[in-house]
């Protein structure tokens, strides 16, 4: 029996589309209209082997989910930001909040956000409500992003709360942005010299190597640690050495990554790293200021919101990513639980800069902390920017002063081996 893909609109107004099996397209039509559903297109569905088996009738609820995806990881920052800043505008333009999930949803390519909203979908029209939908699925919508829609829903200004909400995921992303580019050049840099040298010490060495032999040339220390050291590279110093040493230099990068991931699952290796990454001359303070405008930022938009100031410095020590100051922020949350101040614990812990303490001392006093706060960002985002450039800037004659070092360390071991020779030459004759 042939089958029909169908749109209709139901008695309640509310769009729906599936598949129905009927002898031709007037029966198909006729069949939906039995059942209450006004069809607006109802075209024959080229369907194959499975598919048809999975034909659903119009009685059967369907699973908008744009099929099976697989994916690791969460939703990027920048599908999420789009989302939420499109989920705004429809909700200021006064679209009920259903039709407007379900709208994005329908926009979305296939994977795992698609597959989310679908699922935040279902919820809502089943009757829960949109921030508790959205709580189920932390890969895509975070703690503090639930609890500002939840903020936003109890206030009635979801749209408010949304646009909010955009901004935030847009200046984070913009700073995460700058740091990342700024850091491209020196890595760039770093591995092409790296691969560099690895090919001179696996190439080239040796044949210098043959050439001191066959003069029987008495070799210099240098001369004889660099030939040591290329023996190594490709996996000749000694019948014990079952892997070339360029393999674990190429390696190498991937081991730190991942022994560096591998010590920040646990608490006391996350606290460590983050200590000894603070104390670190020149990155210590661009990890300060960078952290200082992340939490500010967090918690300002956050108070700003509506959160009750207790639960927005959980979330914002929870999302801060750093154990000084979510140490710092556990010192406040507990300070303003027994009624005492923000700025006090904050001065003690002696994280943040006294103009930071000072600006959050004067918020509390006025009323006006969640702005005090947002200008605390604003003004770090820029001292980030500074530090940055402060950084390249470093780095750059660093990088030349160590490859100039690297580069001018082999020539002179191969030259001197070379100048010997040449002596030797000249005495014979």
């Amino acid at each position: 029996m042939p089958t029909f893909q169908y749109e209709a609109v139901n008695a309640a107004g509310k769009e729906q589309k599936g598949i129905i099996e009927a002898p031709d397209r007037g029966d198909a039509q006729s069949q939906l209209k039995a059942q209450g559903y006004f069809p607006t297109l109802v075209e024959e569905a080229k369907l194959k082997g499975r598919q048809k088996k999975a034909a659903k009738s119009p009685g059967k609820s369907k699973k908008k989910g744009g099929g099976f995806s697989f994916s690791i990881g969460k939703v990027g920052l920048k599908k999420m930001t789009t989302f939420t800043r499109q989920l705004s505008t429809l909700q200021d333009a006064g679209l009920p909040l259903l039709r407007s999930v379900q709208i994005l949803e329908s926009q979305q390519r296939p994977g795992m956000l698609k597959s989310i909203i679908a699922d935040v979908a279902e919820d809502v029209e089943s009757g829960s409500s949109l921030s508790d939908s959205m709580a189920k699925h932390p890969k895509a919508f975070d703690r503090l992003y639930s609890k500002m829609v939840a903020a936003g829903e109890v206030g009635g200004v979801l749209d408010i709360i949304l646009q909010r909400l955009a901004d935030f995921m847009e200046k984070g992303e913009r700073l995460r942005r700058r740091i990342k580019g700024a850091l491209i050049y020196p890595a760039v840099v770093i591995s092409i010299a790296v691969l560099i040298v690895t090919g001179i010490m696996y190439f080239v060495i040796p044949k210098f190597q043959e050439i001191f032999n066959d003069f029987d040339v008495e070799l210099p220390g240098l001369t004889i640690w660099l030939v040591n050291a290329s023996k190594w590279v490709a996996g000749g110093s000694s019948e014990d050495q079952a892997v070339p040493g360029a393999v674990w230099i190429l390696l190498s990068p991937f081991l730190v990554f991942g022994l560096y991931k591998l010590i920040r699952v646990t608490g006391p290796g996350k606290a460590a790293t983050d200590i000894v990454f603070a104390r670190i001359p020149v990155i210590g303070p661009l990890i300060k200021k960078t952290a200082i405008a992340r939490f500010t930022r967090t918690l300002g938009t956050l108070i700003s919101a509506g959160v009750p100031i207790l639960e927005a410095i959980l979330i914002t020590r929870d999302t801060s990513g750093n154990y000084i100051y979510e140490k710092a922020l556990t010192s406040v949350h507990d300070s303003i639980r027994d009624g005492e101040t923000f700025a006090g614990p904050l001065r003690e812990s002696k994280v943040c800069d006294p103009i930071v303490v000072n600006m959050i001392d004067v918020g509390e006093e006025t009323g006006d902390l969640d702005i005090m706060l947002m200008k605390i960002a604003d003004n770090y985002d820029e001292e980030v920017d500074v530090a940055v450039a402060a950084l390249l800037s470093l780095l750059e004659p660093f990088m030349v002063v160590i490859l100039g070092g690297i580069v001018g360390t082999i020539v002179l071991a191969l030259f001197l081996p070379l100048v010997k020779m040449i002596e030797s030459v000249s005495q014979a004759k």
